[in-house]
């Protein structure tokens, strides 16, 4: 029995062949996943990374895809993506709140001026996972996910699971020193409790500063490159005279200058040509040499 029939059996739909990754992506780019698999549960993903222990599989993980620009080439190997049954939120004792690691970030920020616990409210204008947040320690106005986390709860390629607390995890600006083979399955988060009425206003606050300053309902993965320092990313751009630059269908958002648009036909190649026009002229204008916020992956055509 070959390794399709053999995943079918095990896991009926819950593996695909040749699953479309576009649709899972904020730029709506992106080639086939070679197997693609969506567990409803630990037992299943446990079971799934066990079959594959000695058959040396790349394993990617995608999370909401806000922050993801996946190649028309596709992805080798397997591409996990933890199903909505992954997706919840609890209130336990001393303020700490468990979260499922496919939760949005911004309904975890809901629950939790729901329940009238604040630190959370930043969270509200990030896309995007709590697992994803926590690997690339995501925030907006300076604030940072690991200033609330308290731990996690992961599992290995092997598909033993175990739990982290934060003092084990170096976090740094955008990213963290997780091991890479580690599955986020679960995350608790400490608050403090407060006003609901200063939660909300704060959190509105943040809300409406988005709005104002960052593009919405286009296609875009958020913030492109990384700010540099005490610089920020969009400065540079735009002291480098290239919020005008576009590629075939790709363009730089007139909003904002640190997120790049799919107009419609863009292709991945466009939007990774475009990035790159960006950061040549930037590092030519300023000796600056940007680094990308959003992750890519897969093969080129």
């Amino acid at each position: 029995m070959n390794i399709e029939s053999s995943l079918k059996k095990r896991f009926g739909e819950k593996v695909y062949f040749s699953e479309k990754l576009s649709k899972y992506s904020w730029f709506n780019l992106g080639g086939p996943a070679e197997i693609f698999f969506r567990p409803d549960d630990v037992d299943q993903l446990s079971s799934f990374l066990k079959f594959f222990k000695e058959k040396n599989k790349k394993i990617n993980i995608l999370g909401a895809g806000s922050n993801t620009l996946i190649r028309e080439g596709g992805v080798e190997g397997i591409t996990i993506k933890l199903s909505s049954k992954f997706s919840y939120t609890k209130l336990l004792e001393n303020n700490i709140i468990l979260a499922g690691s496919a939760t949005l970030q911004r309904v975890l920020s809901d629950f939790a001026t729901k329940n009238s616990l604040t630190g959370f409210e930043f969270l509200s204008c990030i896309p995007g996972s709590v697992g994803g947040g926590i690997i690339m320690n995501s925030g907006c106005y300076n604030e940072d996910i690991s200033k609330i986390l308290f731990s996690i709860e992961v599992m290995d390629s092997y598909g033993n699971i175990k739990e982290l607390t934060k003092d084990q995890i170096k976090f740094f600006y955008r990213g963290c020193n997780l091991d890479k083979n580690f599955l986020i399955l679960s995350a608790k988060f400490k608050g403090s409790p407060s006003e609901k009425k200063y939660i909300e206003d704060k959190q509105s606050k943040l809300i409406q500063m988005k709005k104002e300053s960052q593009p919405s309902q286009i296609k875009t993965c958020g913030s492109t490159f990384k700010n540099f320092n005490d610089k920020k990313a969009w400065e540079l751009i735009k002291e480098s005279n290239c919020e005008k630059m576009s590629i075939g269908n790709a363009k730089i958002s007139e909003k904002h200058c640190n997120f790049f648009v799919n107009e419609g036909k863009a292709t991945s190649r466009d939007i990774e040509e475009l990035i790159e026009k960006v950061r040549k002229q930037v590092f030519k204008k300023t000796k600056i040499n940007l680094e990308l916020e959003i992750k890519v992956i897969g093969k080129n055509l």
